[in-house]
């Protein structure tokens, strides 16, 4: 265990020397956080009935989401892709550590260290300027805590399994369009879930991306009561055994037949 942390150390401090980048990416992030916010109260101002979430807890789910967007799988390791492409993962196959622990922890390091560096400045703004409230209760904010960790697992076995699937693809361009669009509608950060039709609910109550934000989000708000708690954060943990499972899986078959090109 101790390479495995020795190289998420190392992606730790590396992704830390990006502050101008997690800046720029602050600013965006607040911009499109007062626009959604401006869109929400257009829509509950005209909405014919009461939303199955308040106003107050729809805009805590548009300032979450965006605090916490890098948690979201949308992008992967881009070193890693280029290593898949030019035969340099040879390199990576001699390591003495399986490869797939070694690419999972560089994945949680790309979805967790952006996101510190990120999140606290929207939460202080938002939290100052724009109505985003505390979470519900003391026992609410613990449980958003753990369930925010658990999401990072669990987007971070997304992202080494999407990165597996380079050894199938000849550029890799297409699931990488694709994941953005998936993870975002489906997690929640575009649209909270809740708001969705209710013919979709059983679907979306079940599919894995809930699990990265929306979740947390509604343990934030009290949507999800801390006494049914354990529920939300065992479905947010199965669905990360099982896409970490079939990773390992899938990686046992790529270093059967992987060919190595270029180098």
């Amino acid at each position: 265990m101790s390479g495995y942390f020795a190289i998420l150390k190392m992606r730790v401090k590396t992704l830390l020397q990006y502050r101008a980048a997690s800046f720029a990416a602050i600013c965006t992030q607040l911009f499109w956080a007062l626009l959604n916010v401006m869109i929400l109260r257009a829509f509950y101002a005209e909405a014919a009935f009461a939303g199955p979430i308040s106003l107050k807890q729809a805009i805590v789910f548009v300032w979450l989401g965006q605090a916490l967007l890098q948690v979201i799988p949308w992008s992967i390791d881009k070193e890693i892709e280029a290593q898949v492409k030019n035969g340099n993962i040879a390199y990576e196959l001699i390591r003495p550590l399986h490869l797939y622990g070694l690419w999972f922890a560089r994945s949680f390091a790309l979805r967790s260290i952006p996101t510190l560096m990120r999140c606290l400045p929207i939460f202080l703004i938002g939290g100052l300027f724009f109505g985003l409230s505390a979470p519900i209760s003391w026992a609410a904010g613990a449980l958003f805590c753990l369930s925010l960790f658990l999401a990072l697992f669990l987007s971070s076995s997304i992202t080494t399994l999407v990165l597996i699937s380079l050894f199938w693809t000849i550029s890799g361009e297409g699931v990488q369009r694709l994941m953005p669009h998936f993870t975002l509608l489906f997690s929640g950060t575009l649209v909270p879930l809740p708001l969705f039709p209710s013919w979709m609910q059983p679907f979306l109550n079940l599919q894995p991306f809930r699990g990265v934000m929306d979740i947390p989000c509604r343990l934030y708000t009290g949507v999800i009561p801390v006494s049914e708690a354990l529920y939300y954060l065992g479905f947010q943990l199965v669905w990360a055994l099982l896409f970490i499972l079939f990773g390992r899986w899938l990686m046992s078959r790529a270093m059967k037949n992987v060919v190595i090109q270029g180098g």
